[in-house]
């Protein structure tokens, strides 16, 4: 889940519309201390407009300071009608590159990550803006107070285009670093997928953001418009990853662990519940504003959807066609046939495979750890979900909790997590080499492919968990 996060942070430059001063600069805040840095450039010429977005950003995570930044780059006509655009996205090391074409109703793509490239096509989004297209569509709808409009805001870093929902208020004046202004704030609702992303932003006639706010687990990001000096200024730093810890009522035994357990959550916001998924392992209840989540260790089918075609193919983050990862996929199954025995074999290998147990790795895709055996539980469940594919066996990616007796100095609690499934005896099964295997420890929130952007609903929940009660399943009313 943590992988989530980095990329949800990194999306912050699709987020920020053009501004038509041809530079400006942002100081970047989480919970009032700064954390980075953003720059905006956007010049005119042979009748494009070209927008250029870089974000940089200090975290720290249970002492590991981990950091990260990415560049966006749009080219549109004077008129906000999409031509191209590159993302770059890197992080502790770790780089990865889509760049796009539009051309007409097709959007050609080349993806590069890990020293792998793909090239592929894909229908453009009709109706989809850019960077300067947005900027435009606001200038159209205008800011008088009670205005709304919607629009479809491309995301370069996810390949999608949510729907945007504006709705202006009424001018306020807002204190920035550089004195106070007065601007119009636009309520922005994005309409990503299993939950929209609110936030607000403050912009002044020309549809300049001078103030981007939005809430990140419990607390607020915030980005102001100041001078050079002031957005480089040097980082505080902020261990965000601590407010993804859920204490756990009680501490749960290896024995427990081992059969199924049911935990009773809440959310600290009543106006967001809490929206877990039903999974064959994972059984969940809504009582009032309670959220039951009952989870087995062994796999009880519960009629979940069948593998599709993509759970068995290649993508950019499980490059499971790639020489040295079905090298490592029949290094690890060995002379095993039978599937289940043989997604064992490979949670075993990549347990003892990635021999550096590292916090301060970002997040990489399966061939990098392939080529680089470092990582936490992200790095970890994509491999064991790519060596799966390879082997032709239908794998995905979970994104949850998991339990700890101890982590960073917090005692029994539940950590951001991650893990892998594969289709076996027709239903999905979980497997977790990052720690001693799947157990009843594990809750799982969101679902997905392995693709670090297409986890937003279990991200939106991230500090928003209260455990009231965590019990055998057989002791549980």
């Amino acid at each position: 889940m943590r992988r989530c996060l980095l990329a949800l942070l990194l999306a912050l430059p699709a987020l920020v519309r053009a501004a038509p001063p041809e530079q400006q600069w942002f100081t970047v805040l989480l919970d009032g201390r700064k954390i980075g840095s953003f720059e905006s450039t956007r010049t005119i010429a042979d009748g494009k407009v070209e927008t250029r977005q870089a974000l940089d950003l200090t975290l720290d995570r249970a002492g590991v300071r981990v950091t990260l930044g990415s560049t966006e780059t749009a080219t549109e006509t004077k008129a906000g009608q999409p031509i191209a655009f590159r993302s770059v996205s890197r992080l502790s090391g770790s780089e990865s590159v889509i760049e796009g074409t539009v051309e007409g109703d097709t959007l050609r793509i080349v993806t590069r990550n890990g020293g792998a490239e793909q090239r592929r096509s894909q229908p453009w989004p009709k109706g989809a803006l850019l960077a300067e297209g947005l900027r435009l569509a606001g200038l159209r709808a205008g800011l008088a107070p009670g205005t709304r409009y919607t629009a479809l805001a491309f995301q370069p870093s996810s390949l999608d285009a949510p729907e945007i929902l504006n709705i202006v208020g009424a001018p306020e004046g807002v204190d920035l670093p550089g004195g106070r202004k007065s601007l119009s704030p636009v309520e922005q609702t994005l309409a990503f997928p299993g939950v929209p992303m609110k936030m607000r932003a403050w912009v002044d006639a020309d549809q300049t953001v001078y103030k981007l706010t939005m809430p990140v687990m419990g607390v607020e990001l915030t980005l102001l418009a100041c001078d050079r000096a002031c957005a480089t200024a040097p980082n505080q730093g902020s261990d965000v990853f601590d407010r993804t810890l859920v204490a756990a009522p009680r501490a749960l035994s290896p024995g427990q662990l081992a059969g199924s357990v049911r935990y009773a959550l809440v959310a600290r916001e009543a106006s967001k519940p809490l929206e877990l998924p039903d999974t064959d392992e994972q059984r969940v209840e809504r009582r009032g504003d309670t959220v039951l989540v009952t989870v087995h260790r062994k796999a009880r089918p519960r009629g979940e959807d069948k593998p599709g075609k993509d759970d068995y193919l290649p993508n950019d983050w499980l490059q499971s066609k790639a020489p040295e990862v079905v090298a490592l996929a029949q290094r690890a199954a060995g002379d095993a046939r039978d599937p289940l025995v043989r997604m064992q074999r490979v949670e075993a290998f990549v347990r003892s495979f990635i021999r550096n147990k590292s916090l301060g790795v970002g997040y990489a895709s399966a061939l990098e750890v392939a080529r680089n055996p470092e990582g936490d539980c992200t790095e970890h469940a994509v491999l064991v979900a790519a060596l799966g594919r390879a082997l032709g066996i239908a794998t995905r990616v979970v994104d949850g909790l998991a339990y700890a007796p101890g982590f960073a100095g917090r005692e029994q609690v539940f950590v951001p997590h991650a893990w892998a499934q594969a289709w076996i005896d027709g239903r999905w099964q979980s497997f977790d080499a990052a720690l001693r295997g799947f157990d009843a420890g594990h809750i799982a929130l969101s679902v997905g492919n392995g693709d670090p952007w297409r986890f937003y609903a279990g991200l939106d929940m991230l500090g928003r968990i209260e455990m009231r009660a965590a019990e055998p399943a057989s002791a549980a009313r």
